[in-house]
């Protein structure tokens, strides 16, 4: 399995890591979802937290959602798994490349979470605080694990 940290990075979030909201992810994917287990990589000075799945979306027996967090409220959640699939959802400037994408919230749909200015998608998910938006982002996921499908990972409402 291939993962995030594994592919060039073509957008930088502003700030520092924020470890608070990181706390809080961790502590939301460890109560909401019973396939996931949640750790900072470094408890002291975290760079990311990384969240183990038991299962992945179709035929994917493991998968990992790589997830960094700001103190100016930019993230990456990045979904990975033993198939290949990428996924990701973002808010961080992105230079106008994105020409489908109005605002800093954005999609990079699976399989492999393409930069392509032509697939990046507007994100369903438009809320702000880490809480919300790791809810919405874990619910996508599941709704995607139980139809198996990847048109539910940007179909939500808002909050999904």
């Amino acid at each position: 399995m291939t993962g995030p940290t594994d592919q060039p990075e073509h957008h930088s979030l502003r700030g520092a890591i924020d470890r608070p909201a990181l706390l809080t992810i961790r502590d939301i994917v460890e109560e909401m979802e019973p396939l996931a287990t949640a750790r900072l990589d470094d408890y002291l000075d975290p760079s990311r937290v990384e969240v183990t799945l038991d299962d992945g979306l179709g035929e994917a027996d493991r998968a990992r959602i790589d997830i960094r967090w700001t103190t100016r409220g930019d993230y990456a959640f990045h979904y990975t798994d033993t198939e290949g699939v990428d996924v990701r959802w973002g808010k961080h400037p992105h230079g106008g490349e994105y020409r489908r994408v109005e605002g800093l919230e954005h999609h990079h749909p699976p399989p492999d979470a393409s930069s392509d200015p032509d697939k990046v998608q507007d994100s369903c998910i438009t809320q702000s605080s880490e809480a919300l938006v790791t809810r919405a982002v874990l619910k996508l996921w599941r709704v995607a694990y139980h139809t198996e499908a990847y048109t539910p990972l940007n179909a939500g409402s808002n909050p999904p």
